[in-house]
């Protein structure tokens, strides 16, 4: 069980930071952190989530990351169902917490979009389903392919979290423009649940899209890393 209270701890803290920078601070009057502070937000959780936690459960926090490194043969099958409902648990509790933290604001007027993840209207530069497909199955690739590289055993030891929370940031920093930046499922489920959009209906792509991605990356990189054996 110490794994799976790792996962579901590791996500819930990936989605309160993240999430929460979105929600309480990506705009707040004068002193907003903006995109830029936002993608930071998510890349440090990851990082000191995977050093605080990782030795424990690998630090997954993210079903795409568990379906992923399944299919590059780092994972086993059986663990599948249980770290991806920890994962979506934890997802979940940290947006009950971001929900009744919002509610003591002054004038609180609703959750609105609450850094869920969207297409068409409810994506924060109106993009279309389509480009919402292709950029969280490329972006999710490139993510699986870092976290695959930078544990690889001929990697520098240690360095890893770096690595792999950086990645997200960069992630960040290219689609949330896009999408608002999912390349998680649990991410988007957990904030779903509680926004006033139509977020829930949308939902399905944020599954599809990073496991796809996910796979694919996982299937590049080991088709790289036997070439370089």
């Amino acid at each position: 069980m110490n794994k799976y209270l790792a996962e579901l701890l590791g996500t819930f803290w990936l989605v309160f930071g993240g999430c929460g920078s979105a929600v309480l601070a990506a705009a707040f009057p004068e002193l907003g952190i903006g995109f830029v502070g936002v993608s930071l937000a998510f890349g440090l959780t990851v990082l000191t989530g995977a050093y605080a936690l990782g030795h424990i459960s690998g630090g997954h926090f993210n079903p795409a990351v568990s379906i992923g490194l399944w299919a590059g043969g780092r994972f086993e099958a059986k663990e599948l169902a249980p770290y991806i409902i920890s994962q979506v648990i934890g997802a979940t509790l940290a947006a009950l917490v971001l929900y009744i933290i919002v509610q003591g604001q002054a004038g609180f007027a609703g959750t609105g979009g609450f850094a869920t993840n969207g297409y068409g209207e409810l994506s924060p530069g109106k993009y279309s389903l389509i480009s919402t497909l292709v950029i969280e199955v490329v972006l999710t690739a490139f993510f699986l392919i870092v976290i695959m590289g930078s544990t690889d055993k001929r990697a520098p030891a240690g360095f890893a979290p770096i690595a792999i929370g950086l990645a997200l940031t960069l992630i960040h920093l290219i689609s949330i423009p896009v999408t608002n930046t999912s390349v998680n499922p649990a991410r988007s489920t957990g904030v779903a649940f509680f926004a006033e959009t139509a977020a829930m209906g949308q939902l399905w792509a944020f599954w599809v899209a990073p496991i796809v991605g996910a796979v694919i990356g996982a299937f590049l990189y080991n088709l790289i890393a036997k070439k370089a054996d």
